[in-house]
């Protein structure tokens, strides 16, 4: 028996929490095999990931800390942008590999490398030489993967610290749903195989593992259905939507399939099995076209991929774990997938580090029913795509912020110049964020707003010593509310 249970973590790419049919009994996706996750284990209703876009939130997923704490203030990194993960942080792969895990990463990195530059130009790659600051780097005994999204060059496999092989000739830009950025392709690469050779590896990895004594983590950070909306031939018109829609069943099925390896490695009772998303779902999914079916990604939630409003952030998780979660399970609390870290600390045993996991909280309790352990944060901050702030707690959310702070409307200068300047929702009673109830509860934001001044201020959310944020921070323009954080100005109300 192994001293503690193997983990797999499988990451979705930009799909909406209205694409799981375990969570919207209106879907017109019928993911059949997350659904029997959900069957088999605990389905969340109010988790999150920590922000509206894909580079944030991986880094929150794997350091427990929110990724505006890092120099990456809004936005994502590109293919060949510097690391986003400081030198000597603790990683969820870092941490369970000291308690005698075996770590892979397979998949989607998009947190940054250090790529050599050749000598002639300084803008130009030396491909031939290892690359570093990667997942090996942060945790990980084993990397093979792509260096950000499928729609961002380099289009190489990299597998450790190299790549599979050199790229050798650029392609040109592509649009519509199968959208891709130009730039420099390997020979071995084709968008389309993409998904299938990654859930390859994923699969031998898991199947490998049998028999091994030592319990692994598996970090399998799909890229769909994320752009190019690639479905292979066999899911083309499966959904009777549209090809996003046929892409999340053919993401399904790789769902089933690691779901089948774990079985006939037979250590499925001992594996924990988790399934969520990044953000919300991206609009080049064309909702307006999802909606002529009667298929919302983001449910009865407003906005989507980007936005601050629950569409952006509010993500599909689930657990399985047939050894300790009930199941059928339902959980309402409200989870953050920052909180991996500190669960997976509390699966082992241990105590984090003040400088570690700042923003994570376990939710170990929450998984075996432990009630006297739930219910121990205060509030879950949110992010969008340009950097915006939003706090919730309870059932109240503020936005600090006119508009979306992400695509949808309102989102220009001119959108929200007549705005007021706050948003505030009860979501209890208004899930869709339509009633912005700010003017008659002035003291809820006050309240609020110092309670995520102070997260800010004390570079963490969770207990412990107080910690820094990186620097610059002259670069948190949307902070312009913590000048005053006592008081907030008369005009606003």
């Amino acid at each position: 028996m192994k001293s503690h249970p193997n983990i797999i973590y499988i990451l979705a790419d930009d799909m909406g929490y209205g694409d799981c049919s375990c969570l919207n009994k209106n879907s017109k996706i019928k993911t059949t095999h997350i659904d029997r996750m959900a069957a088999n284990g605990m389905c969340f209703t109010d988790a999150h990931s920590s922000s509206a876009v894909c580079t944030p939130s991986r880094y929150s997923i794997l350091t427990g800390r929110y990724s505006w704490r890092s120099w990456l203030k809004e936005g994502v990194v590109m293919g060949y942008s510097k690391p986003v993960i400081e030198d000597n942080r603790m990683t969820v792969a870092s941490l369970l590999k000291e308690h005698g895990y075996r770590t892979a990463c397979i998949g989607k990195w998009h947190l940054g490398w250090n790529w050599a530059r050749s000598e002639e130009d300084s803008e130009k790659i030396d491909f031939t030489v290892p690359i570093s600051k990667g997942p090996t780097d942060n945790g990980f005994d084993y990397f093979f993967g792509i260096s950000a999204s499928l729609d961002m060059p380099p289009y190489c496999y990299i597998e450790n610290e190299r790549v599979t092989a050199v790229p050798d000739r650029m392609i040109d830009e592509q649009t519509g749903k199968q959208k891709w950025r130009a730039g420099e392709i390997a020979p071995d690469f084709r968008h389309e195989e993409c998904l299938p050779r990654l859930t390859e590896k994923a699969l031998s990895y898991i199947l490998n593992s049998k028999g091994n004594q030592d319990p692994y983590f598996l970090y399998f950070a799909l890229p769909a259905p994320h752009t190019p909306i690639l479905p292979a031939a066999e899911f083309q018109g499966k959904s009777g939507l549209n090809e996003y829609g046929d892409f999340c069943l053919m993401l399904d099925d790789v769902v089933g399939q690691i779901r089948a390896a774990v079985e006939d490695s037979g250590e499925s009772d001992h594996t924990i099995i988790i399934f969520t998303s990044d953000n919300g779902c991206s609009p080049e999914a064309n909702f307006d076209e999802l909606l002529r079916f009667g298929h919302n990604p983001s449910y009865d939630y407003r906005g989507h991929k980007a936005d601050i409003y629950e569409g952006g952030h509010r993500v599909p998780l689930i657990v399985e774990w047939p050894e300790n979660i009930q199941p059928g399970s339902l959980s309402h609390e409200t989870v953050c997938l920052v909180d991996l870290l500190a669960t997976c600390a509390d699966i082992v045993g241990v105590a984090l580090p003040d400088d570690a996991g700042e923003d994570s909280f376990s939710n170990l309790p929450i998984w075996v029913g432990d009630n006297s352990k739930v219910g121990l944060r205060e509030g879950v901050v949110h992010h969008s795509f340009d950097g915006s702030f939003a706090i919730r707690q309870g059932s109240w959310k503020l936005e600090m912020c006119p508009g979306s702070g992400g695509w949808s409307y309102p989102a220009s200068e001119n959108d929200t110049r007549e705005l007021p300047r706050f948003q505030l929702y009860n979501l209890e009673d208004d899930i869709g964020e339509k009633d912005n109830l700010h003017f008659e509860n002035k003291e809820i934001v006050e309240e609020m707003t110092r309670l995520l001044t102070r997260y800010i201020e004390n570079g963490r959310s969770s207990l412990g010593l107080p910690q820094k944020n990186e620097e610059p921070s002259e670069d948190w323009s949307q902070l312009w509310w913590m000048e005053n954080p006592a008081m907030i100005d008369e005009s606003l109300f």
